[in-house]
């Protein structure tokens, strides 16, 4: 049998365009683009890290954090996890989300939705479970390509993302189109 033609929605999205961030003038960010971080410094740091804090807000307006295991691969943060865990029933109520790495003085914060993916196919299923064991096989988790054909893979897309190398010099923001 044929494999399934591949899942296209989660082609990479295009890269992101850097400018300064908007702060009060007392921050001292630099009113010029010299000192801006490269997205390349972003998706090496995104790629070779695993764990990330995920912000999501309760149905209720209150908000909840925690930490989590992904990927960063196409341009998306994917993540897999029960269902009935707080954060996924929380972005079944509402897909926004926020999520950063753990380092606070080398700040990279993504902002964006969080949607199920479905089936990612052989090519990015491959993808996807190599990604995941390259970064927690010896943690004893290494997913099958097809692991995720039955459901539980999300990936966010994102719309803004903010770093910084040494604020407030290198303090950037990326914009996503679309």
């Amino acid at each position: 049998m044929d494999d399934p033609p591949p899942n296209t929605a989660w082609s990479p999205p295009p890269e992101p365009v850097a400018s300064r961030p908007r702060v009060p003038h007392d921050y001292g960010v630099p009113d010029t683009d010299e000192g801006l971080l490269p997205w390349s410094w972003a998706e090496q740091r995104l790629q070779a890290t695993g764990t990330f804090w995920f912000h999501t807000t309760r149905p209720d307006g209150r908000p909840h954090a925690m930490p989590a295991w992904g990927v960063w691969l196409d341009r998306r943060l994917w993540f897999d996890g029960s269902p009935e865990t707080r954060r996924m029933r929380n972005l079944a109520a509402n897909p926004a989300i926020s999520v950063h790495l753990e380092d606070g003085d080398r700040a990279l914060i993504v902002e964006g939705v969080a949607a199920e993916a479905g089936p990612p196919g052989a090519e990015l299923g491959g993808r996807l479970a190599a990604a995941f064991t390259r970064l927690f096989g010896t943690r004893g988790y290494s997913p099958e390509p097809t692991g995720w054909d039955e459901g539980g893979l999300y990936a966010v897309t994102p719309r803004t993302a903010f770093g910084w190398e040494s604020f407030p010099a290198s303090c950037t923001r990326w914009r996503f189109a679309g």
